[in-house]
């Protein structure tokens, strides 16, 4: 693996491109916060032990400049996170000086995290520039994905919310219809807000049930409104809904409204805190159904936009034994590398994890055994009667929401919910 800068010219277009950079590991709230930049660094320790990685250029991240991050946030706000920077007290509640969400336990203050959450933008930003300017068609910053900062506050452990930064800069580079999806077990609600009201960015976000899980937002009726009415797109799921259901749920939606909407680009937030291990959330996926939901993008990307797709991280709290695996695959599927799930983990990687962590369990393999198979939805009242009752009730939870977002939205983009065909 190797590494240039975002601003040196490179003198052949790749298909993936990876931004990667240690200072990447400065964004960390506290010793014993749930989002550990451990996780990072462990994915591309594994990504470059298993081969990945081999003959990569990464790109180096740089810093957003205070102009990038006023398209998203205040001027307000940007002071508040500097000043807080510079206290660097994560273990005294700042004064109402600060307010705008710092100081909670899920955002504590941190020495540097002005810094820090300018290199994550500066790392989205970098993927978004590669894709503009025809260095890679693919782009992964598996460091970003801060989807729940708002224009004016921090929230759910995220600062600058670099993902709508992007689509902000690729809007005015020329872009008029963009994709962004998001399959975070959370709400995208930071991107959702962000735009809105802008009827060329659609936003897609897969997530648990706003009933059931922070931030509570992110129901089938929030649609958009005024012009951009049918771009936002919401698809709750049901705690302990597994790989199959979460796949017939994405396919039974997505597809349609993007092929509706014309993207020239995608941009996918892949929070793999979908996973059944995930300390901090209830659906139960497999690694195997993250990388079919990161092969799908990758395929509406090569079908829709000519390949064009920039993918960040986002949650994952399986910091050693999910969140390196599914990363991996994330960097596997954008570089087309695709890793077999039945990979044996390598052992210098295991032997690394063990000096640092004693006495984890490490898994295997790179999947779980689970499966990327899923039934597809065959419209309404079309759910098979398979003789399980508890099967049969999760099918019936899963295709009751996909009829719910589907009389929302498809409407409003001339598409017929009840047709299986749209």
């Amino acid at each position: 693996m190797r590494a240039t800068s975002s601003t040196e010219p490179v003198g052949r277009s790749r298909s993936g491109a990876v931004v990667w950079s240690r200072s990447f590991l400065q964004y960390r709230w506290s010793a014993d916060h749930p989002m550990s930049p451990t996780r990072l660094a462990l994915t591309m320790a594994l990504a470059e032990n298993v081969g990945i990685l081999d003959d990569v250029e990464t790109i180096a991240p740089g810093i957003a400049a205070e102009t990038e991050l006023l398209r998203v946030h205040t001027r307000g706000y940007i002071d508040a996170v500097a000043k807080a920077s510079a206290a660097g007290e994560p273990a005294i509640l700042p004064g109402p000086e600060f307010d705008h969400g710092l100081g909670s336990d899920d955002n504590p203050i941190f020495a540097g995290m002005h810094e820090a959450g300018s290199v994550i933008a500066g790392g989205t930003m970098a993927a978004a520039r590669a894709i503009a300017d025809g260095v890679a068609t693919r782009a992964v910053n598996i460091g970003g994905g801060m989807h729940h900062a708002m224009s004016d506050y921090a929230s759910g452990f995220c600062v600058y919310n670099d993902a709508a930064v992007a689509i902000s800069w690729l809007l005015d580079r020329g872009y008029e219809r963009i994709a962004y999806i998001d399959v975070d077990v959370h709400h995208g609600d930071g991107v959702q807000a962000a735009f809105q009201d802008d009827p060329r960015v659609m936003t897609v976000s897969i997530h648990q049930h706003p009933a059931t899980l922070w931030p509570n937002t992110g129901w089938a009726a929030e649609i958009g409104k005024g012009a951009a009415e049918g771009t936002i797109v919401n698809i709750p799921l049901l705690p302990g809904t597994e790989d199959a259901l979460w796949l017939r749920a994405f396919h039974g939606v997505v597809p349609s409204v993007l092929r509706a909407f014309k993207p020239q680009i995608i941009v996918s937030q892949c929070g793999v805190d979908t996973h059944k291990e995930d300390p901090l959330a209830d659906l139960s996926l497999t690694v195997e159904g993250q990388v079919g939901a990161f092969r799908a993008m990758r395929d509406l990307a090569d079908e829709l936009c000519e390949g064009r797709w920039l993918a960040v991280g986002g949650g994952g709290y399986g910091v050693i034994r999910v969140v390196p695996r599914s990363w991996t695959h994330l960097l596997a599927t954008a570089l087309d590398r695709d890793l077999d799930p039945t990979t044996p983990i390598p052992e210098k990687w295991k032997q690394t994890v063990h000096e640092s962590v004693p006495g984890i369990e490490l898994p295997d393999t790179f999947g779980d055994g689970g499966s990327a198979y899923y039934a597809p939805w065959d419209g309404p009242g079309g759910a098979p009667d398979t003789g399980d009752p508890r099967h049969d009730r999760a099918v019936e939870r899963v295709d009751g929401a996909i009829l719910a977002v589907r009389r929302s939205v498809f409407p409003t983009l001339g598409l017929d919910p009840d047709d299986v065909r749209d």
